[in-house]
């Protein structure tokens, strides 16, 4: 167990580094994005919820670009991706599956004397 630890205290993408800190501290953000997931869709944004799907997406290719590979920024950016996803489908499907309000039934004929 002691040089499993050890391995992961001097690996290049460990604790020692900005590569291992920079994406433990964005699991925040995919954090706070699945505790908006009991929040109402109406008060979801579009624009918001896309830059962080897009932003998943594009990062976690980054991952594998750089050396070392880092799983952990990989794993942070497809969270942030799925949430991301997640959310906007939410949004779509308020905003274009809400029932349609019944149009008002017309007036009764007035009755004749």
């Amino acid at each position: 167990m002691k040089s499993k630890l050890r391995a992961l205290w001097n690996h290049p993408a460990g604790p020692k580094t900005i590569h291992f800190w920079a994406p433990t501290f964005k699991w925040g953000l995919s954090i706070a994005n699945i505790s908006d997931f009991s929040k109402p869709p109406e008060t979801l944004s579009y624009p918001q919820q896309a830059v962080i799907a897009t932003s998943g997406i594009i990062w976690s290719r980054y991952c594998f670009v750089i050396k070392p590979w880092n799983l952990n920024l990989f794993c942070v950016n497809s969270a942030m991706a799925s949430t991301g996803f997640y959310q906007l489908a939410r949004k779509l499907h308020h905003d274009y599956s809400a029932p349609v309000a019944p149009e008002p039934l017309p007036p009764p004929p007035a009755e004749r004397d």
